[in-house]
């Protein structure tokens, strides 16, 4: 009851309407002794760090925003510092741009940075929006001479360095093994659909009510069925949308998402609906992958990064998926029999979960906030 109870009350501390984390998107391409290099920013980012709705009405007008192009280029330069070889590069902002991505629409920045010297070791101290969001990502692709890294910056890793004529793989997976299994536990509308399909699994129906489950070996085969099918599922569309060969509109995957976490709960208070829960993991599992997608696909890695990160980034969610499981299982056997999970947990657990996913749903599919934040 209280690992319930600590996941839906940091649930009901987020912005319901903001399943993807803010991100923003860092490309630097190092020729010789100068860099050229292009940064989006989302604008509801730079709307809560610098103002852009200058007549308050809510909406967001291009005369808006160029008319900030100043406070933006002065905001986004002074949160970047690029040096080579230990030597401070001058960044010029060339073009301000608009550009759309998965999750709205972003700033573009289009700049040169000129380096005293041909650059064989670049530094970036990436500072952006850190005081403000905690949880912010900076996605960075670096291309020199054909070949294409990439990086993760985030409030506990803001400086990094890069040779720009060897590229560690091994560093590169494992920032994005950390970022897969971050993005499953900030992701609080796939960690409640999980929990939904898991909170009955420890119990069994008979004579039209439920019962504790017998040997922990036949909970686990049950527990098992139902990650698996949600992991094959989910890994398989998110292959197919950051590979690009399926993509669906943001806002249907993400009402979608919400949509099937009010059924899951439902199943939960009406079991006959929904007896063979693997069968809905798997089938709400394929929408949950595009989910998944939207932090690799707007990064536009090529091909053989795109590769790399992908299964990276996969291994990582299922890092985090179990470690979800790990810690609700074991405690969920061990109450099984209590009169209480039955009804405050399961009954009340999923009542929960519905009532959450019911405001998601309606903020997603018709463009609101609910609960502003």
């Amino acid at each position: 009851m209280r690992i319930l109870l600590v996941i839906v009350s940091l649930v009901l501390a987020q912005p319901a309407w903001a399943h993807k984390p803010s991100d923003s998107y860092l490309s630097l391409s190092v020729q010789n002794n100068h860099i050229e290099g292009q940064w989006d920013i989302a604008l509801r980012d730079l709307a809560d760090a610098i103002g852009l709705d200058s007549d308050g009405n809510g909406q967001l007008t291009w005369g808006e925003v160029r008319s900030k192009h100043d406070e933006i280029r002065v905001y986004a330069l002074s949160h970047l510092a690029l040096s080579a070889d230990q030597q401070a590069c001058t960044t010029q902002v060339l073009e301000q741009l608009i550009d759309h991505h998965t999750d709205g629409t972003y700033s573009v920045l289009r700049f040169r940075s000129n380096c005293d010297a041909p650059i064989e070791r670049l530094a970036v101290d990436y500072r952006l929006l850190f005081d403000i969001d905690a949880q912010h990502k900076g996605l960075l692709r670096l291309t020199q001479g054909g070949q294409t890294s990439t990086a993760i910056f985030s409030r506990e890793s803001t400086a990094q360095e890069f040779s720009v004529t060897t590229r560690s793989r091994w560093t590169e997976s494992m920032q994005f093994i950390h970022e897969g299994s971050w993005h499953i536990w900030m992701g609080f509308d796939h960690v409640l659909f999980l929990l939904a399909l898991l909170l009955p699994s420890v119990l069994i129906r008979a004579e039209g009510r439920w019962q504790a489950a017998g040997d922990f070996a036949s909970v686990c085969w049950n527990v098992l069925s139902i990650v698996t099918a949600f992991t094959l599922a989910h890994s398989l569309t998110l292959s197919l949308a950051t590979l690009d060969i399926i993509q669906l509109p943001s806002r249907l995957v993400e009402s979608t998402i919400a949509a099937s976490v009010v059924l899951a709960g439902l199943g939960n208070l009406y079991p006959t609906i929904m007896s063979r829960r693997w069968m809905i993991a798997f089938g709400f599992g394929l929408i949950h992958g595009f989910g998944f997608a939207a932090v690799l696909t707007d990064l536009g890695l090529p091909q053989d990064s795109l590769l790399l990160s992908l299964v990276s980034f996969n291994i990582g969610v299922e890092i985090g998926q179990l470690a979800i499981v790990a810690a609700f299982l074991p405690l969920a056997y061990l109450i099984r029999h209590s009169w209480s999970y039955p009804r405050l947990v399961l009954t009340g657990g999923s009542l929960a979960v519905i009532a959450i996913a019911l405001i998601w749903f309606t903020e997603r599919a018709f463009n609101l906030q609910l609960f502003p934040l």
